[in-house]
């Protein structure tokens, strides 16, 4: 199914070490621009991360947020016995030489290593974010394929919209072709000299020859039914249909140029509006 490029799921999950949170949020982009921001205790899982949204996301401007937050507050943490032993015996062994030094306790629970955290496996805690992370991650991508369905649906009604003003203008062609002729044959009524009627058909024949968009009208219809087709698949197609609505532009504009009727040219209007409003649609799609 055709997705959004816009969406927001987020998630949590309680787990020894505390509660596990995952926020995903994207808007559109021209490519995929990934932003991620961990922790500290899960900064080793970016990679992972990254890979994870790839696989599911091709654009968008995409921005994963996790958090962890501890069980009791200082709680979680726990004190490294061994190391503060070797430190006190190297305390002791220094006093001697530094009488007057003294050990600060703040100072102490700053050193490296003495402090830890209350999470003893950080392969069991980094398996525990993944978990989640893939939860989101699928209602992201269910949310973005329900907004997409949305979208969908509004350019399919506008593209019935364009198929129905060109078959209105392939109707009309024949009739403003006629009506063409009878203005020329009335202007030569009018002239008071002689014409003539084989040199004043052949340019009647070119001037029509140059009104006509036989080729424009099939043109619009063959772009019509390649962008149903688009419409209906289930991989990222917006920079495709971008680039189709181009087409439509061109046939509704070279419509617009050659029009003689005011018919025509509300149709070539009319036209132009209703590709517009696909093109501001397309700017959603993944």
């Amino acid at each position: 199914m055709i997705r959004s490029m816009t969406a927001f799921a987020a998630g949590e999950r309680s787990t020894a070490w505390g509660t596990l949170g995952c926020e995903v949020r994207a808007v559109n982009h021209r490519f995929l621009e990934l932003g991620i921001r961990t922790p500290d205790e899960l900064r080793a899982l970016e990679p992972a991360l990254r890979e994870r949204v790839g696989a599911r996301v091709s654009r968008g401007k995409v921005d994963l947020v996790m958090r962890l937050r501890g069980v009791d507050g200082v709680g979680s943490l726990q004190l490294n016995d061994a190391l503060l032993a070797r430190l006190s015996t190297l305390a002791r062994d220094l006093d001697g030489r530094f009488p007057a030094l003294r050990t600060q306790l703040v100072d102490l629970l700053q050193f490296p290593g003495v402090l830890e955290s209350g999470a003893a496996d950080p392969a069991a805690l980094h398996a525990e974010a993944l978990a989640l992370v893939d939860t989101v991650l699928q209602e992201f991508v269910d949310a973005r394929e329900r907004e997409g369905g949305k979208l969908v649906a509004a350019m399919a009604e506008r593209v019935e919209g364009i198929a129905a003003r060109a078959a209105e203008a392939r109707t009309l062609m024949p009739q403003i072709g006629a009506g063409q002729r009878a203005k020329l044959a009335a202007r030569l009524a009018d002239l008071d000299i002689t014409v003539d009627p084989g040199r004043a058909e052949q340019e009647l024949v070119m001037w029509l020859q140059k009104l006509d968009v036989d080729e424009e009208l099939d043109r619009l219809d063959s772009h019509v039914v390649e962008i149903r087709r688009i419409l209906a698949q289930r991989e990222p197609v917006g920079r495709r249909l971008d680039f189709l609505l181009q087409e439509f532009n061109r046939e509704a504009n070279t419509l617009g140029s050659k029009s003689v009727d005011a018919r025509t040219t509300n149709i070539a209007v009319e036209l132009k509006v209703l590709i517009d409003q696909v093109r501001e649609q397309v700017q959603n799609i993944e």
